[in-house]
């Protein structure tokens, strides 16, 4: 690579300001197309760009807005843009209320459709809730392909299991209809994913050296929020949940040194040459919260180089600090 093209693929975080939940994937048209929360939880954002770090420059494009009422009428949480097929699909979050029962708030999980080139142009269309094999709070739907078949996975309350959610897989029918049984491939155990509530939430895959990784986050949302992984073989059945192990400590964490706190709800993309994975993920610079975390609106959307063990398992180091 050129060492001026080595300069293009530096970072300097925070990216975009106050977007939690980030969601960046490179299409085979060259653009990073980019979603997530926006602070006011109303509506659903897309921008793109030849480079990452353009992101924060692209104009934002409203694709949806939530309604005034009924069942996608509150806390519009965690977009996420797929390909699939030949279509554009977002995957989302939305609940009737911004109130809670129990502790738990009441969001389902829906899916939006767009069959032009390019998604920030043409219609998207409803396609509905994505039901699953129960009805209770679930959100932080993400898909994935494996030996031709698409699984989705996500975030749901067992009513049977303390906690606020557990991590679940299923193979898709199509992009908003899952088949048969979910299975449950994790559920919040360790002491750092039950400090302040039980919570394991936004997965995200990725598929490297014959062996698929689900890193996803834990814990209340303020700076003890933190990442895990899940590990599977590539030729293992996906939907048995000893497939899975579990990393029994974190990798990806609050750090006082770099002035990062809480990084988590990330994604994966590639560098614009495709030679190495990309970490795109959010955090605050600052540790303590007046109020409710969940409604501090300063986590950002930052990136940084993925890197590789000589075992073949994802280093993801630590949150890098801002201006770095």
């Amino acid at each position: 690579m050129e060492s001026s093209e080595l300069m293009l693929e530096k970072f300097v975080n925070p990216i975009i300001e106050q977007r939690a939940d980030p969601w960046a994937y490179k299409h085979t048209d060259g653009y990073y197309y980019f979603t997530a929360s926006v602070p006011e939880y109303d509506r659903i954002e897309l921008r793109r760009a030849l480079a990452i770090q353009e992101l924060a420059a692209a104009e934002p494009v409203t694709v949806w807005r939530k309604y005034a009422a009924g069942l996608m009428s509150s806390n519009i949480w965690a977009p996420e843009i797929h390909y699939i097929d030949g279509k554009w699909y977002i995957y989302f979050a939305a609940a009737r209320t911004t109130e809670t029962n129990n502790g738990l708030f009441d969001h389902r999980m829906f899916v939006l459709e767009n069959d032009s080139e390019n998604p920030l142009e043409g219609e998207w269309v409803e396609k509905g809730q994505l039901r699953t094999n129960w009805e209770s709070f679930s959100l932080d739907a993400t898909q994935f392909e494996h030996n031709g078949v698409h699984y989705l996975v996500w975030a749901q309350k067992d009513p049977a299991i303390y906690g606020n959610s557990n991590l679940y897989i299923a193979p898709l029918d199509n992009p908003w209809t899952i088949r048969g049984q979910q299975v449950m491939i994790s559920k919040p155990e360790y002491d750092w994913e039950t400090i302040g509530f039980h919570v394991n939430e936004g997965a995200a895959v990725i598929k490297k050296n014959g062996k698929i990784f689900i890193s996803y986050s834990a814990s209340a949302t303020d700076y003890n929020y933190a990442m895990g992984l899940l590990t599977a073989s590539a030729d293992s059945d996906l939907l048995d949940p000893s497939s899975w192990s579990k990393s029994p400590k974190p990798v990806f964490t609050t750090s006082e040194a770099t002035g990062q706190y809480g990084p988590g709800h990330n994604s994966f993309t590639v560098s614009r040459d495709g030679s190495e994975d990309i970490l795109i993920y959010h955090a605050r610079n600052y540790k303590e919260i007046t109020g409710d975390p969940l409604y501090d609106p300063n986590r950002h959307m930052r990136a940084q180089r993925l890197g590789w063990n000589e075992d073949g398992t994802p280093n993801f180091g630590v949150p890098v600090a801002d201006g770095e």
